[in-house]
């Protein structure tokens, strides 16, 4: 039975680039609804960027721009990111428009009119120099627990304790320096306390959809379970704080001047907006797509860090303004890389861009992010070594193997036409029934079971073909007997069927690759759908190359920093301004040079070891080789930055970083010049 899906992913915040988290999610997504589309169901699949909030008006004020400017300048950037990975929304909107506007205006009054908003005074810090109130990520000071200096205003990054932003020694404003004071202001709540809320939840958060499949996996059902008490019988959830004060990028509260919604709440709503828009788009009645008692089903892609929002107050908030609740919220983990936590300064980061302006091929992501992926809430790992052999060994030695071999055999001996020996109705149902186990793997979202038994599928036709020995039965074809034609021709024919059923199984990992399969080796009319894996090819083009190996120094490049831009000569502009506590938070240190050497393989890098009066050795990499020879810097002193994250390269691990001048364009001045401190100073002493 014909299906109509509504299928988003969490909203990317607006005041940054995409990156490979984003990436993972959206391929993620894009996989399930092209597979459910090729089983004949309908999907609109839509997105948005999450365009309010502090942080987004306080870094466009920053640059000197509207939070508008800012929201569009990133807007621009999104479709050569999901273009680049055939990542194919239908819509893409924005959470700073009319539709949301009016849909969260909506949703607040239905709920107000349940009595489920409350206004209270709440006190909170406000900086008297920004003239706003601040959110605990606005608010620095010493940790009331172990007294580290410099922590946010919610909890302790050096000791990891909880706190209230009062309960800070010496606060002080992350925006401007000043002291905070404490200042009282009107709040409104989202009562989730309220026992019609948690009735609710309690119910939705064990419930199942119209499909038999529960609205949350077991993982998510049991942080649910403990954030609604259910086990202890004691309602634990709070009542949620919806509203902000001005200066406030974001939506305006009905009848509250000077009020604006939070963006947890609108930036969900966004969901809908997106939807409406796209109705509107494509003249398609919204309230009749989206009736609470309709047939669509609503199923959202989202992290692990995003639950909370996404398990309790959107049902909620959607359950008590009278429309839709969600049918199905997939929860997935997050990316690391080689095991550990993706870091930019530790050379352990994924640009995605980068990924594509080097060449690589997005399909070799999607493949491996697929062949990692499951239904469970676990964190992938993108492994560089793993990654080459993944992509080598199955789609180049396994898959395309396949066509680049037999095609040959075809087309040489037998003009392109394929023929078969005996009754092929097994050989169809064979297909059918992979196909479908496949189909059901995607639909689980246990795409790595996909791909294994792709695989191992795949290991079979070429088993099959070896036996064959294809190549002994090509010898002398001309002259050979009928028999000696026919086995020729039907291993191969039946190697091609399989390759063709296959490239369905993988057409919503690879939708490039599979659609260039159908149209133009089998000559199909159009893309694949799951029916065509039973269907035997009956003729097939010239073989034309379809994949590429990976290079290992794709993998390097990908991890190499960008050469620096170039600047316009005449002299570099000063950094943005910052406060003495920024200044304070870099570790400089005098490190006397214990030794230096040449790296193998780099044209740029001097190894440095270096005491910094820690009773050991620093190994760091310094890209100062055209400037000095390693016997001229043994036994001098330097200035480094002590408390830099090591960074993973590939000739090791750099533990600091060596300060040197040098003007920004080279055409200028081509000179680099190590810092050097008088003498009398020691290694260990800090650079004030």
């Amino acid at each position: 039975m014909s299906r109509t899906l509504f299928v988003t992913t969490a909203l990317p915040y607006a005041n940054g680039s995409f990156h490979i988290g984003h990436i993972m999610e959206y391929i993620q997504a894009d996989i399930w609804v092209r597979s459910m589309r090729m089983a004949g169901h309908t999907v609109h699949f839509v997105g948005a960027d999450d365009a309010h909030g502090a942080p987004i008006m306080l870094k466009a004020e920053k640059e000197g721009i509207t939070p508008q400017a800012l929201v569009a300048r990133y807007a621009a950037e999104r479709p050569q990111y999901l273009n680049g990975f055939h990542i194919r929304f239908d819509h893409w909107h924005s959470t700073d428009s009319a539709e949301n506007v009016a849909l969260s205006h909506d949703i607040y009054r239905a709920l107000k009119a349940q009595d489920l908003i409350e206004t209270r005074s709440i006190e909170q810090f406000y900086d008297p120099v920004k003239g706003m109130f601040l959110a605990d990520r606005y608010i620095k000071g010493e940790c009331p627990k172990c007294h580290a200096k410099d922590q946010y205003g919610d909890s302790c990054e050096v000791c990891g304790a909880v706190y209230a932003p009062t309960e800070l020694i010496n606060p002080y404003s992350a925006l401007t320096g000043a002291t905070p004071v404490l200042k009282s202001s009107d709040h409104f709540f989202f009562k989730l306390s309220d026992p019609r809320c948690v009735e609710f939840l309690q119910q939705w958060t064990t419930g199942s959809n119209k499909q038999g499949s529960k609205h949350l996996q077991p993982e998510m059902l049991a942080k649910t379970r403990e954030w609604l008490g259910a086990e202890d019988g004691e309602a634990k959830l709070g009542d949620w704080d919806i509203s902000r004060d001005a200066p406030y990028f974001g939506i305006e509260i009905p009848d509250a001047p000077g009020k604006y919604f939070y963006v947890w709440l609108d930036a969900p709503v966004g969901y809908l907006a997106s939807l409406k828009s796209y109705c509107e788009v494509k003249g398609m009645d919204f309230d009749a797509l989206l009736d609470p008692n309709g047939d669509t089903e609503q199923v959202h892609f989202i992290g692990k860090d995003i639950v909370y929002f996404h398990a309790l107050f959107w049902p909620a908030m959607l359950k008590f303004a009278g429309r839709k609740t969600p049918d199905a919220v997939n929860v997935h983990g997050f990316i690391t890389v080689s095991g550990e936590k993706m870091s930019k300064s530790r050379g352990t980061g994924i640009s995605p861009l980068r990924y594509l302006e080097i060449g690589m091929n997005a399909e070799w992501m999607r493949y491996y992010i697929a062949a990692k992926l499951n239904a469970r809430v676990e964190d992938m790992d993108f492994n560089p070594e793993d990654f080459i052999a993944r992509v080598n060994s199955d789609l180049v030695g396994k898959y395309v193997n396949i066509a680049s071999r037999a095609a040959s055999f075809i087309t040489k001996h037998f003009d392109g036409v394929l023929g078969y020996s005996g009754d092929t109705t097994a050989l169809a149902a064979e297909y059918a029934e992979q196909a479908e186990s496949i189909r059901a793997a995607f639909e689980a979202r246990e795409y790595n079971r996909a791909i294994r038994e792709i695989m191992a599928y795949a290991d079979r036709i070429n088993q099959a073909f070896d036996t064959a020995q294809p190549w002994v039965l090509a010898k002398g074809i001309a002259t050979a007997d009928d028999a000696q034609k026919a086995a020729l021709q039907d291993i191969c024919s039946r190697s091609l069927a399989g390759f063709k059923a296959l490239s369905v199984m993988l057409a919503p990992v690879l939708p490039a690759l599979a659609e260039r399969v159908a149209l133009e080796l089998f000559g199909a009319q159009a893309p694949f759908t799951w029916a065509d894996a039973s269907v035997l090819p009956q003729r097939v083009a010239p073989f034309k190359h379809l994949m590429q190996r990976v290079e290992p120094q794709m993998l390097e490049d990908l991890f190499e920093p960008p050469a620096a831009p170039v600047v316009v000569p005449g002299g570099e502009p000063l950094a943005d301004t910052i406060s003495i506590d920024d200044f304070a938070r870099v570790d400089l240190r005098i490190a006397q040079i214990v030794n230096c050497e040449h790296v193998d393989g780099s044209t740029k890098l001097l190894r440095l070891t270096l005491d910094v009066g820690e009773g050991r050795h620093r190994n760091v990499f310094s890209g100062i080789k055209s400037a000095y020879k390693p016997e001229d810097l043994i036994g001098k002193l330097t200035v480094m930055v002590a408390n830099l994250a090591p960074r993973k390269m590939k000739f090791g691990v750099s533990e600091g970083m060596v300060l040197a001048a040098s003007h920004a364009d080279e055409a200028v001045d081509a000179g680099i010049y190590v810092l050097e401190p008088f003498p009398g100073a020691k290694p260990g002493m800090r650079v004030r």
